[in-house]
């Protein structure tokens, strides 16, 4: 790369393209050479611009109504095509992570997933929540959330379909607070109760559109952080970001998912700053990448990849498409996270969260079995969940080779130019140990297809 003031690190580049994004191939990375670090960024932006919604198709939905669920037996054919197109939509969601047209949109798409957390069977009601979260990746927070409260799988999700006048409900206005907008202690149960009678009332019709039942809402008085009025669910979530902690709370877990879990709280409040009381997505994201703190060394390769991160980052060195149905949510729960299939409305917990002592193991193996047909051993209990310790339970235990087709054709094109030593530096930004330095160091010689899959065994490359 050439110096100049202007242009980025190759490390820089790297790392900004392992947060925002899946990874960089050499050819893009060259691309941007003769570039600043702002151009790159801007043009990270502008790249995501557009919104592309995911589709799927729901041709199983025509002619369906309420009435027809009335008949039982055709209410559990739907319940079962249901399910099935759910993991269908499972694998597109997969194969747009895999192959991205707006690499920061379907990156922070990824984010709010585990931020507002929701699940649901019915295929159109999470596809049209998918692709909310989708496109307000970038938007305005304050309309993002707005729009949440009123999408059918979360009135569904966190029970608000049941919230009605004189009879609340107050899951929703909870985890409002504690997860969405606030954090746990920020708040007292009065506020609770007052902000569920707000919600009162919401829900939605059969094609999932949000709708107000007026009988169903409160619409008395309400009493919610020392303001009083006839408010209803938007009113609430205006005075919740009226308080500076709801900037502070999404700017840390912004902090702690792109920059380092280890908050530094200068750099936070700065982020608050751009981010309140507008609270503009993009303009704060953008402040993150053209900071010079985001590209500090011990911001570096210090954070664990999640099981999607991880496997896109192995895709995007070596393509390759699962051969076999269902393989691709075999891996997903083998790993411990399965798209649209969080385990709580807490989400999955990130960092250190992804690993234990089994996971860990397949986390390591995992480029073998994607890319040079190593075996997988899983439960056949707990719905694949885990690995099996007792190997001698053979009730327990079974195996499975996973079928892929690795594009390693387009693999060495990509690296035709990368010496070994050099993809080294290039697929690892986190510091090597000594001791996979001297196995590497004896494997130079070999092919870069084999030295390719001893990098990405590497524990080095858990991280990014």
């Amino acid at each position: 790369m050439q110096k100049g003031l202007n242009y980025m690190k190759t490390t820089h580049v790297l790392h900004l393209y392992n947060r925002i994004g899946f990874g960089i191939t050499p050819n893009e990375l060259n691309a941007l050479k003769r570039k600043s670090k702002k151009e790159i960024v801007e043009d990270l932006f502008s790249e995501s611009k557009q919104v592309t919604p995911l589709e799927i198709d729901l041709s199983f939905l025509n002619n369906v109504s309420k009435a027809t669920l009335k008949n039982k037996k055709r209410k559990k054919e739907l319940m079962k095509l249901n399910r099935k197109k759910v993991k269908e939509l499972n694998k597109i969601w997969l194969n747009r992570i895999f192959n991205p047209k707006e690499v920061l949109r379907e990156k922070m798409t990824l984010f709010w997933a585990n931020h507002f957390v929701c699940k649901d069977n019915n295929t159109l009601h999470i596809l049209k929540f998918n692709n909310l979260l989708r496109a307000q990746a970038l938007g305005n927070f304050r309309t993002f959330t707005k729009l949440v409260s009123k999408e059918s799988s979360m009135l569904k999700y966190l029970n608000n379909k049941q919230n009605r006048k004189n009879s609340p409900n107050e899951n929703f206005a909870r985890e409002l607070m504690e997860l969405f907008t606030l954090g746990q202690g920020n708040y007292t149960e009065r506020d609770i109760k007052e902000s569920a009678r707000a919600f009162t009332g919401y829900n939605h019709n059969f094609k999932g559109d949000f709708k107000l039942k007026q009988r169903q809402h409160d619409t008395g008085e309400k009493s919610f952080f020392n303001e009083k009025g006839n408010f209803n669910g938007d009113d609430i979530i205006d005075i919740i970001l009226k308080q500076t902690q709801c900037a502070q709370f999404i700017c840390k877990k912004l902090y702690a998912h792109f920059v380092n879990e280890q908050i530094n709280e200068d750099h936070v409040n700065e982020m608050v700053a751009v981010f309140y009381p507008n609270y503009n997505i993009e303009t704060v994201i953008k402040h993150v990448l053209l900071s010079d703190w985001f590209y500090d060394a011990n911001n570096i390769g210090n954070k664990i990849k999640s099981p999607i991160d991880l496997l896109a980052s192995i895709h995007k060195i070596v393509p390759f498409s699962f051969e076999k149905k269902k393989q691709h949510l075999l891996v997903q729960r083998t790993l411990g996270q399965t798209l649209l299939n969080p385990p709580n409305v807490a989400g999955w917990k990130e960092g250190k969260g992804w690993i234990d002592s089994n996971t860990i193991i397949t986390r390591l193996r995992l480029p073998s079995i994607l890319l040079n047909n190593a075996e997988i051993n899983y439960s056949e209990k707990g719905d694949f969940k885990s690995e099996v310790v007792n190997l001698k339970d053979k009730k327990l235990r079974k195996r499975a080779y996973i079928k892929t087709i690795p594009k390693w054709t387009v693999f060495e094109k990509n690296y035709q130019n990368i010496s070994n030593k050099e993809l080294l530096s290039f697929i690892i930004t986190s510091t090597v140990s000594e001791n996979a330095k001297n196995v590497l160091n004896e494997l130079q010689n070999s092919s870069k297809k084999d030295f390719c899959i001893q990098l990405l065994s590497l524990p080095e490359f858990q991280l990014c």
